[in-house]
C-alpha cells in the first residue's frame, strides 16, 4: 500500500486521468464483450448474463423490502411528535439550523415554496437560518431573494441574501455557490455573532425542494441523540413527487423508480451517502473546508472528503420522512424528455469523483480497510456498470442465439432464454410490491387528472426497456464518455416550469 502511495503522490495528474478513462473503458468492454462474445464465446455470455439476470433479481427483491420498510418507518415518523421529543433534552433551544437554498434561474413561485415548507415547519422559527445563495451573474435570482425576504420577515431567524461571484479555480454549479454561501453565513453567525457552532447544523438544499413539516423536528432530535453527532450527515428520502401528475407517462416511470429507491435506500444504511438534500453540523463541514468549488456532484464529494479526513468515522443517518422535489419538466413534452436526458446525465456524472475516492482509498491511511473497501466496491457497481446494466438486461438473453445459430441448438442454447425469462418475470412480482409503496406515497391524484388514466397508471411500466435505454444507459454512456475524452461537462440547471 506505502508504494503505491507514493507512485500515486509522484504520478498524481496521470494517474488521475487513468481513473478518469477507466469507468468508459470498462462499460465499453462489458458492452463489447456481449456483442462480440455472443459470436466466439456464446457459452461464458451465456452465464455471465445468468449471473446478472441473478444480481438483478437480488436488487428487486432488497429494493422492494427496503421500500416497504421504509414506507412503514415514514408513516410511523409522520404521526410522531418530534417536538416532544426534543423537548426532553435540556439544551434543544440552543440548536440552530442554517438552511442553503441554492438558486439561479428558478421562478419565484418554486423558491417561495420551498421557503414556505420552511416556514409551516413545526419547530421554532427563530431558530431557523434561511440562506437564499445566489448567483451574482444571474440577478434575477437575488431579486426574488429580496421579495421573499419581505413576504417572510419575522418567520425565522435571519434571512440572508448572499451573491456568489465566480472567481479563478471555481466552476459553475452548486458547490462553489455552496462554499461561497457556507463560509459567509459561519462568519456572519458565529464569527461576528458569537453563535456556538457545536449547536449549528447547515443543510443543502436546492431551490425546488420541500421539507415535510416535522422535518427539522426530526433532525433536532437524532440531531442531540446523536453522540457521533459531528460525524454524521442526514438524509431524508428524496422522491419527485412535486409534479408528479404533470408529467409524460415515460418520465413518470423513471421518477417513480427513482423515488422508490431513494426511500428504499434509508433502510439500507450499509448504503446510504447523502444526496441532493442533506444536512450535517456546521462543525464537521467547516473541519474540512467546505465544499469544493471545482466540482459538479457536490453531495458524493463532500461526504467522501468527510470520510477520509475522518479516518472512516463519517456515516449518513435516515430521516425517514419524505423530502418532495421537481422532476425534469418543461413546456413541451418533447423538452421535458429532453431536460430528463439532461438531468439523468448530470447524475451520471457523479463518476467524475470516483477518481478522488480511489485515489484517497490509496492515499489516506488509518481509515478501516473493510469500510473503505465495501464503499469503493459499491461505488464501483454503481457508476462503472450504470451504462451497462440496461444491455446485459434487455438484450443479453437473445444476443448468443441470434448471433451464433450452433449454441441456439446447444442444451444452454435452448435453456438459457428460459431459464432468464423465469427469472425476469420473478422479478416482476417485487414491481407490483414497488408499485404499491408508490402509489401509498405519491401526493393524490388531483382532480383535473381523470380517474381512469390513473388507474391505468400500472401499464405505464411496459415502457420500461425503451425508458431504460434513453434515461438510463444512454446518458450513462455520454457521462462516460465525456469523461474519457477529458470532455467535461458544464453545470447546467435543470429548467423549472
Amino acid at each position: 500500500m506505502g508504494k503505491i502511495r507514493k507512485f500515486i503522490i509522484k504520478n498524481d495528474k496521470k494517474v488521475h486521468r487513468i481513473l478518469e478513462i477507466l469507468p468508459g473503458t470498462v462499460a465499453y468492454s462489458m458492452i463489447l464483450f456481449l456483442l462480440i462474445g455472443g459470436f466466439v464465446i456464446p457459452t461464458t455470455v451465456a452465464y455471465v448474463v445468468l449471473a446478472y439476470d441473478v444480481l438483478w433479481l437480488y436488487k428487486s427483491v432488497m429494493m422492494a423490502f427496503a421500500g416497504v420498510v421504509s414506507h412503514l418507518r415514514i408513516q410511523a415518523s409522520k404521526k410522531m411528535d418530534w417536538l416532544g421529543e426534543v423537548k426532553f433534552f435540556k439544551d434543544w433551544r440552543r440548536v440552530h439550523h442554517i438552511i442553503l437554498i441554492v438558486t439561479v434561474n428558478e421562478p419565484l413561485y418554486i423558491l417561495r415554496r420551498a421557503v414556505s415548507s420552511l416556514a409551516k415547519q413545526d419547530f421554532p422559527g427563530e431558530q431557523i437560518t434561511v440562506v437564499i445563495a445566489t448567483e451574482a451573474r444571474a440577478p434575477e435570482g437575488k431579486r426574488n431573494a429580496e421579495i421573499l425576504k419581505k413576504e417572510f420577515e419575522g418567520k425565522f431567524g435571519h434571512f440572508f441574501i448572499t451573491a456568489h461571484k465566480l472567481v479563478a479555480g471555481e466552476i459553475i454549479g452548486k458547490a462553489s455557490n455552496e462554499n461561497y454561501a457556507g463560509r459567509w453565513v459561519k462568519k456572519e453567525l458565529v464569527d461576528k455573532r458569537g453563535m456556538d457552532i457545536n449547536y449549528l447544523t447547515i443543510t443543502s438544499c436546492d431551490a425546488d425542494h420541500k421539507y415535510h413539516p416535522k422535518h427539522f423536528s426530526y433532525f433536532t432530535y437524532s440531531f442531540l441523540d446523536n453522540p457521533h453527532r459531528y460525524r454524521r450527515f442526514w438524509q431524508a428520502a428524496i422522491q419527485s413527487y412535486n409534479n408528479f401528475w404533470r408529467l409524460p407517462a415515460p418520465c413518470r416511470v423513471v421518477n417513480t423508480l427513482g423515488s422508490v429507491w431513494n426511500t428504499a435506500l434509508l433502510t439500507r444504511t450499509d448504503r446510504l451517502i447523502n444526496v441532493a438534500n442533506y444536512s450535517a453540523s456546521l462543525k464537521m463541514i467547516d473541519e474540512v473546508g467546505y465544499w469544493d468549488p471545482n466540482v459538479i456532484p457536490e453531495d458524493y464529494r463532500i461526504f467522501f472528503k468527510c470520510f477520509y479526513k475522518f479516518k472512516g468515522q463519517v456515516e449518513v443517518e435516515p430521516i425517514f420522512l419524505p423530502l418532495h422535489i421537481d422532476a425534469a419538466e418543461s413546456t413541451t413534452t418533447w423538452k421535458t424528455f429532453k431536460n430528463q436526458y439532461e438531468q439523468f446525465k448530470r447524475w451520471a456524472w457523479g463518476v467524475s469523483d470516483d477518481p478522488y475516492i480511489i485515489k484517497h482509498y490509496f492515499l489516506t491511511p488509518g481509515v478501516s480497510f473493510w469500510s473503505k473497501t465495501i464503499r469503493l466496491v459499491r461505488i464501483v457497481q454503481d457508476h462503472f456498470l450504470w451504462p451497462v446494466n440496461w444491455f446485459f438486461i434487455t438484450l443479453g438473453v437473445t444476443l448468443p442465439s441470434i448471433f451464433n445459430h450452433r449454441f441456439s441448438r446447444t442444451v444452454m442454447g435452448y435453456t438459457l432464454p428460459r431459464l432468464s425469462s423465469a427469472i425476469l418475470r420473478f422479478t416482476l412480482l417485487f414491481l407490483v410490491i414497488i408499485l404499491i409503496v408508490n402509489a401509498k406515497q405519491r401526493p393524490p391524484r388531483p382532480k383535473w387528472f381523470p380517474r381512469w388514466r390513473a388507474w391505468l397508471l400500472p401499464l405505464e411500466f411496459i415502457l420500461m426497456p425503451v425508458v431504460g435505454f434513453f434515461f438510463n444507459a444512454l446518458p450513462g454512456l455520454d457521462a462516460h464518455t465525456r469523461l474519457m475524452l477529458g470532455k467535461y461537462l458544464e453545470y447546467r440547471v435543470t429548467e423549472k416550469v
